[in-house]
């Protein structure tokens, strides 16, 4: 069993893991949500959601869009219109087929 020291270090490693991937996207802006999407089944917008849900799970309350904020470097909106394009039909097409399909009629 690890003790509370071991415990604290893990999550000072996590969030400092958490920093460089949130860095390493802002330096990479040209790499469209709907391309991390399609390749790694999560984006910016996921990153922003897991961080509300940790947040709420340690008692904090961030709306959404203060998290987006956190993970974008600026507001959405901002973001949104300086660096996100539309989404090709290939890149459309390819989000569609990963997305899980209901069998319900």
């Amino acid at each position: 069993m690890t003790d509370d020291r071991d415990q604290a270090r893990a999550r000072t490693i996590e969030a400092a893991v958490f920093r460089r991937l949130v860095e390493h996207l802002d330096a990479n802006k040209d790499v469209q949500n709907i391309d991390l999407m399609n390749l790694a089944g999560f984006c910016r917008n996921c990153l922003s959601k897991w961080y509300v849900e940790a947040a709420r799970e340690e008692g904090r309350d961030i709306d959404y869009e203060a998290a987006r904020e956190i993970v974008y470097g600026m507001p959405y909106t901002e973001w949104k219109s300086k660096y996100q394009g539309a989404a090709s039909a290939e890149q459309q097409a390819e989000f569609e087929r990963r997305q899980p399909h209901s069998s319900a009629t």
